[in-house]
Order: structure tokens, then C-alpha cells, then sequence
């Protein structure tokens, strides 16, 4: 699949301080027509480096599906909601997957 596509399933990582977040962001983007849906998996340790010093933190990574055209909203959404000053947000083309999902997507996010 061509990801310069708008229709293009993307698969969205970000990862949130805690559950309550976590439950807001997958809300509203999803309310708002952002997401498809949003996967909220509790219990993620991450390990990083954030201003000179090693940090190892308890984290929800939502599993955000969208599409190409709706990116940019939902990155838009995603960095004013955040309570992170540096939110994760990486998107993944979803180059392979079961078509009557991925159409289920595109029809969700429309």
C-alpha cells in the first residue's frame, strides 16, 4: 500500500503517564472521529534518557489506529491534551492486515 495515500492505515505508538490519561486521549480522539480505536495497554515500563538522566517510569502505551489524512489532526489533538512536554507519537504504516478491518478504519475516522 502506498502510505502517501490519505486512506492509508496507519498504526499510532504513544505512550501516557497514567491510566487516567490514557482513557482521555483514547476518547477524544476516537469521539472525535481521530481514531478508530484506541488500544490502552496498562503496565509498560519505559526506560529513557530525558534531560541528562536515566529514568525508568510506569506508563499506558495506547495503540491508536487512523489513517494518513487524519494524522495531522490527531497529532494536533494528541500534543494539546498530553501532559508530557515531549509526547511519544510515531505512526507505523500498516502495509498488510485483514482488508475488511482496515476498511472498518477508514470508514471510522471519515
Amino acid at each position: 500500500m502506498n502510505t502517501t495515500d490519505p486512506a492509508a492505515v496507519l498504526l499510532c505508538y504513544c505512550s501516557c503517564p497514567d491510566e487516567a490519561t490514557a482513557r482521555q486521549l483514547a476518547e477524544t480522539l476516537v469521539g472525535e472521529r481521530l481514531a478508530a480505536c484506541v488500544n490502552q495497554l496498562p503496565g509498560v515500563r519505559s526506560t529513557y534518557r530525558w534531560q541528562g538522566e536515566l529514568t525508568t517510569d510506569s506508563e499506558v502505551l495506547l495503540l491508536i489506529k487512523t489513517t494518513a489524512a487524519r494524522l495531522p489532526a490527531l497529532r494536533s489533538r494528541v500534543l494539546e491534551l498530553h501532559r508530557y512536554a515531549l509526547p511519544e507519537l510515531i505512526a507505523v504504516p500498516v502495509t498488510c492486515g485483514h482488508e475488511a478491518y482496515l476498511q472498518w478504519v477508514r470508514d471510522g475516522v471519515e
